[in-house]
Order: structure tokens, then C-alpha cells, then sequence
């Protein structure tokens, strides 16, 4: 049910509802999820430089990812507009996202789009709740794990995109430091690659953020 839009919400429903949505997270799937303040998200122009050195195979194929994604100064402006978001953790099995095989079968695939529907769930139930400008940033290529085999769509001029209940930009395509984030709020996150054995790391994270308020 839609709640009535407020031009300022009382700080305790505010809180009351940032609790509900972090808790339907976990409902929805998440293995966690905490509540932070805007302050603690984290925007580095070295982020940005690692999606082009190398460059990684999604770069300028799809309009969430950059070149074609939002600036950093689009971004900082938007994150200092907000208050508090909710961040969002999903846990991956070390085998289906360390080492090669992992990476050439794309074992993460269904945990990204699980994480890119928990998130974008979220978004749209804030939106509904009274928090109308609710944004959320998931993980990873969108293309990747919604349209991997055709053109992304919304690159076409005045074409949507073919999923736009779904598909966001990432967060480390708008260069947050989704590392040093994770981090900070005490969840243990491991560089993992092409070189990792499934046998060093405990897991793989996927990370992502719900903008509220």
C-alpha cells in the first residue's frame, strides 16, 4: 500500500522504516545488510580507473556502466543529496567465483541477478513506502546477467531498457569503494580472481546499496 508523500519524515518513523528495509533485505535474500549514513559511502576516481585499466569487458557495451554511467560529480552530488542507504551483502560460495573456471562459466552470474533483484525490490518498496527518490546501485555489468547475448537497448537513441525493473548501475561502476566499505562495517572481503583457489578465501561477496533518504 502507498504511503503519503512528506516533505520531511519524523526521525522516528524514519528510523523505524530504515530498520523494516533492512531486515525485508534479508528477507528477500541478502546474507546481511546494516544501515549506514551517506557519509560512509565511499567515491574514488581510482575506482572509475579500474574499469578501464584493464578494460574490463563491459566497459561502454551498456548504459549503467561507464563511459555512459553517471560522473563521479553526478554521483557525489546525488550520495550528498541522501542521508542514509541501505548496504547490502550476498555471500558466494568460494567455488563459484574464484579462479578461472569460475570466471569462464560465469558461476556468479545468478548470484549477481539475485543481488540486482534484492536490491531493485528494495528500491521500488521504499518508493512505494513515501520514499520516492529511493536509488539503489547493485553489482557488476547489468548486461552481463540480463542481456548478455543482444545489444544493450537503452544505448539505441529513445530506446528503454529492456528491463528497467531490474537492471541498475553498479556501485563500483559509479566508483564507490565497495572494498573499503565492506570493510569498514565489519564484513571480511578478499581480493578474488582468475589466480584465487577456491581453498584460500572462505567467500566470495557481492555487494550492493539502496539510496533512501
Amino acid at each position: 500500500m502507498s504511503r503519503k508523500i512528506l516533505e520531511r519524515v519524523p526521525e522516528d518513523q524514519l528510523q523505524q522504516d530504515l530498520e523494516k528495509y533492512r531486515q525485508r533485505a534479508i528477507e528477500l535474500g541478502a546474507t546481511d545488510a546494516k544501515i549506514i549514513t551517506t557519509d560512509k559511502v565511499i567515491i574514488d576516481e581510482r575506482v572509475l580507473a579500474k574499469c578501464a585499466y584493464p578494460k574490463c569487458p563491459s566497459y561502454g557495451t551498456n548504459a549503467n556502466c561507464p563511459p555512459h554511467a553517471m560522473s563521479l560529480e553526478q554521483v557525489r552530488k546525488v550520495v550528498n543529496n541522501f542521508s542514509y542507504g541501505i548496504f547490502l551483502k550476498l555471500e558466494v560460495p568460494p567455488e563459484h567465483i574464484a579462479g578461472q573456471e569460475a570466471i569462464d562459466k560465469k558461476l556468479a552470474n545468478p548470484y549477481r541477478r539475485k543481488l540486482a533483484e534484492i536490491a531493485a525490490k528494495l528500491e521500488a518498496e521504499a518508493f512505494y513506502g513515501g520514499y520516492h527518490l529511493a536509488l539503489a546501485f547493485s553489482s557488476g555489468s547489468c548486461k552481463g546477467i540480463f542481456c548478455p547475448d543482444i545489444d544493450c537497448q537503452a544505448l539505441q537513441p529513445g530506446q528503454p531498457c529492456r528491463n528497467p525493473l531490474k537492471a541498475r548501475a553498479s556501485m563500483e561502476g559509479a566508483g564507490m569503494d565497495v572494498y573499503t566499505m565492506a570493510s569498514r562495517v565489519g564484513w571480511d572481503i578478499y581480493p578474488i580472481g582468475a589466480a584465487t583457489s577456491p581453498t584460500e578465501v572462505p567467500c566470495g561477496l557481492r555487494l550492493a546499496l539502496v539510496l533512501i533518504y
